[in-house]
């Protein structure tokens, strides 16, 4: 299996995921680049994925859908790009000989889902829209803190080696925020300087991954104290409580 992070927009990827012979995609918000890959690669698409109902991750799917005949899946309860089939936790999608598993993710959206299969070439992997980034996380559009901490815990309780497939190239910026965070992370400050370099020569600074992300992203560090200590500083309030500390942190970052 070969993984594809194919550049959209200004700053989205749309992953493939192909045998050399079949694919599958993930949120497409336009359809002209992946059509003309798989054009280019002579690969038929088998299915389409979607995490989420933002236009930068559904608008190509009419197209693509017209164009190559694919199934589509999605959330269970949001407006999606109709006919689809629709998914909830604990069900399962059979996709190229893998099983993803769906996994409930709310916060950036109310029906985010994410998407993970835990052996593919001897890795596991998952697509997780936008709810957790390298280095950082979704902003909260329609869920609340506690609904975005609990989804970011339960991908942080995946296998340290999950590849995290996300949809944004954020993670300098992201990064340069962990480390207003946590200025003394010596994993967070190297993985910084690698991430800097993969950019200057314009290359993609993902997959991430689960083990690398509890070591780095502050918002899965919630229960470290040199982030807690950090997040009451700026907010000017104290607690002890991580969905507090998780807000004022979501918070601090939208104004970064």
């Amino acid at each position: 299996m070969e993984l594809i992070p194919l550049p959209a927009f200004s700053d989205n990827y749309i992953w493939i995921l192909h045998n050399h012979e079949r694919a599958l995609v993930v949120d497409p918000g336009e359809p002209s680049g992946v059509l003309a890959w798989l054009n280019e690669h002579d690969i038929v698409l088998d299915t389409i994925l979607i995490t989420h109902h933002h236009a930068d991750h559904t608008g190509g799917v009419d197209a693509i859908r017209s164009a190559t005949g694919a199934r589509v899946f999605g959330p269970l309860r949001e407006q999606m790009p109709e006919p689809l089939q629709r998914l909830g936790a604990g069900e399962c999608v059979e996709v190229l000989g893998l099983k993803f598993d769906v996994i409930e993710v709310p916060g950036h959206t109310a029906g985010h889902i994410a998407y993970y299969c835990d052996d593919i070439d001897g890795l596991p992997l998952v697509f997780c829209g936008d709810t957790l980034f390298s280095g950082g996380c979704g902003r909260l559009f329609e869920g609340t803190p506690a609904q975005m901490l609990e989804s970011l815990q339960r991908l942080s309780q995946l296998p340290d080696a999950t590849r995290v497939c996300c949809t944004h190239e954020y993670t300098l910026s992201n990064l340069r925020f962990a480390s207003a965070v946590e200025p003394d992370n010596a994993d967070l400050e190297k993985h910084l300087s690698h991430c800097k370099s993969l950019r200057a020569q314009n290359l993609v600074t993902l997959p991430s991954s689960i083990g690398l992300e509890k070591r780095i992203n502050p918002f899965l560090r919630t229960g470290q104290e040199a982030v807690a200590r950090a997040a009451h500083a700026n907010a000017g309030a104290a607690s002890n409580d991580p969905v507090a500390v998780f807000a004022a942190l979501r918070e601090w970052k939208n104004r970064f």
